[in-house]
């Protein structure tokens, strides 16, 4: 079936949408995105996610192209238009498009676009076996707290760990572990404690990282917030990432060292679990 997109007020064949050779998006990767993850039709952590949407604009000087509802009402009808069970919801909002120039101008109207992606995200094989991880130099830009398309750095180093044989990379920023490719990273040490870095400008806010560490302090797990290197992530009893893709996603090695037994853990397993149950009993 070819999907249906949305593109500046109007719904079309993915064959028939076109953006401006213009666009500052493309010219500049001038653009925020946001994906939401769909359960049973139902939308996963969908106000956390708008929240960050608005913030990310606001960040680059950019506002909602629609009103808040009417935003919502958009994603439950491209889950209708595109009969989409179980999957994600893309949406990527530019500046605009004007005559290539590194200052831009206020006034211009922005590009809006959402398209789906039919995926099986509740039963990725990777969730039993767990995810062989490299590390690599964070050399992207400084504000990675802004969700942008920037992703040129984050493609090159995870296409490079594939061609490696791995699954994914950790990006590593004076000796600490800063994020994967496009997730949050948590180790869980020997006593038990849940330890993922703060939130700074040098990582996203995972709105997935915000939701396990709310399920972890529910359930009594200790969470400690600061950096951690990846002598210390090998050493941990467990490790995994987060996001919106992949939920809790087990990592099981990282640059050839097993971590543990090389299988995932049971607080990883068990997390994941919690995440589930709470987050699709308040899907919407």
């Amino acid at each position: 079936m070819t999907r249906i997109v949305h593109l500046n007020g109007q719904w079309l064949p993915e064959t028939e949408a076109r953006i401006s050779i213009f666009d500052r998006g493309f010219l500049f990767a001038d653009a925020i995105y946001e994906v939401t993850a769909v359960i049973g039709g139902k939308l996963v952590d969908y106000a956390a996610h708008a929240a960050r949407l608005k913030r990310s604009l606001h960040e680059i000087g950019l506002g909602l192209p629609c009103a808040e509802e009417q935003m919502l009402a958009l994603h439950r009808e491209i889950v209708v238009r595109n009969d989409l069970k179980e999957g994600l919801i893309y949406l990527q909002i530019s500046r605009g498009a004007e005559d290539r120039d590194f200052i831009y101008h206020d006034g211009l109207a922005p590009t809006f676009v959402m398209f789906t992606q039919a995926r099986n995200v509740l039963g990725n094989p990777r969730i039993e076996r767990g995810l062989k991880v490299v590390t690599a130099p964070d050399r992207r830009w400084s504000r990675r707290d802004i969700k942008t398309t920037q992703l040129l750095y984050p493609s090159l180093v995870k296409t490079a760990a594939h061609g490696q044989g791995a699954d994914d990379v950790f990006l590593v920023e004076d000796g600490l572990i800063t994020e994967a490719s496009g997730a949050n990273v948590h180790i869980i040490d020997r006593s038990g404690t849940l330890i993922t870095r703060a939130l700074s400008q040098a990582i996203l806010p995972g709105i997935t990282r915000a939701s396990v560490l709310e399920i972890a302090r529910a359930g009594g797990i200790p969470v400690e917030e600061r950096g951690f290197s990846v002598a210390e992530a090998q050493a941990a009893a467990e490790c995994f990432l987060s996001s919106a893709t992949s939920f809790v996603m087990p990592v099981v090695e990282i640059d050839g060292q097993p971590i543990s037994d090389g299988a995932p853990g049971p607080l990883t397993r068990r997390l994941r679990a919690l995440y589930l149950e709470d987050r699709l009993a308040a899907a919407i």
